[in-house]
């Protein structure tokens, strides 16, 4: 079972991940047998890297030895990237992810997937079949990063 985390533990993290730079995309404690996971999902305007990974890693276990919000019990960290598989839910993710193929469900259930061209605070422009559409964020419903194999071509853009 996973549990989103508040409190003194979710400001540790946030603190700790935003002195590197960083944005927190997701917090969450759950149970593994007589442990407990605490997994952290970090992104950024240019991406994070391995090397970025491990050191929010180390930073956030030299934080969190430093209290005792994770109290007593043992407990595994796992820190991760965003990842493709997120949805879109706030301006930032779009703007970051300019270029990129996306899936896309509208309030009014319509569906449409296209390349997202341009990102601003409360909208966003996506060329679905060689045509641009600007689209308010709060007519998005659901909008995930569709993976592709191979790079748009200057067409597709």
């Amino acid at each position: 079972m996973t549990n989103p985390v508040d409190g003194p533990l979710e400001q540790l993290v946030e603190q700790c991940v935003s002195e590197l730079g960083l944005d927190l995309e997701a917090l969450d404690l759950s149970k593994a047998g007589a442990r407990r996971v605490l997994r952290v999902a970090v992104d950024a305007d240019d991406g994070v890297s391995i090397d970025t990974i491990a050191e929010t890693s180390r930073e956030l276990s030299r934080a969190l030895d430093a209290t005792d919000v994770m109290g007593s019990q043992p407990y595994t960290l796992e820190v991760t990237s965003r990842g493709l598989d997120r949805p879109l839910t706030l301006p930032r993710h779009w703007r970051r992810n300019v270029g990129r193929l996306a899936k896309i469900t509208l309030n009014d259930d319509s569906r449409l997937t296209g390349r997202i061209a341009a990102a601003h605070d409360d909208s966003v422009e996506v060329t679905v079949d060689g045509t641009s559409r600007q689209i308010p964020l709060a007519d998005v419903a659901t909008a995930r990063i569709e993976a592709e194999l191979k790079p748009p071509t200057t067409k597709d853009a």
